[in-house]
């Protein structure tokens, strides 16, 4: 279940490439190129099982730990600026323990960003949603 954004890519990474994307058409462009290099699930993992609920758009998550504890998580929507919002989430939370997914402030972290101002509040919400998917998940 790893992808690149299991280490690879880290929220660092993420802050980094945000912070040299000047203005919402940049940032959205490095969202849209995120969303490609995140790998789609496969057909028969994307079922109610693992559905998100609270996107507009249809989401998924898979979820599972690794003999070290760490949460190895993949994600996958429909819709490209979803997927691209689950690659800047998964940057931050995959590959990390159920309390280091606890700590992170998620809050803070769009905001560095700069996404939440340029999201209308459903996709928002559903931002949102997929990080509590994954804390429910991780059990934290």
């Amino acid at each position: 279940m790893n992808h690149p954004f299991g280490t690879a890519i880290t929220d660092q990474d993420i802050r980094a490439l945000f912070a040299a994307a000047h203005g919402w058409e940049a940032r959205y462009k490095q969202l849209i190129l995120l969303a490609r290099q995140l790998p789609p699930l496969p057909p028969e993992a994307r079922t109610e099982a693992n559905a998100i609920h609270g996107c507009e758009s249809q989401a998924w998550l898979l979820a599972g730990q690794d003999a070290q504890g760490h949460w190895q998580l993949h994600c996958d929507s429909d819709a490209r600026i979803v997927k691209g919002l689950m690659a800047v989430v998964l940057a931050a939370l995959n590959n990390k323990t159920a309390a280091d997914i606890a700590a992170f402030d998620m809050e803070a972290y769009f905001a560095e960003l700069q996404l939440l101002a340029h999201l209308s509040p459903s996709r928002g919400n559903g931002l949102r949603a997929v990080v509590e998917a994954i804390k429910t998940k991780a059990g934290s």
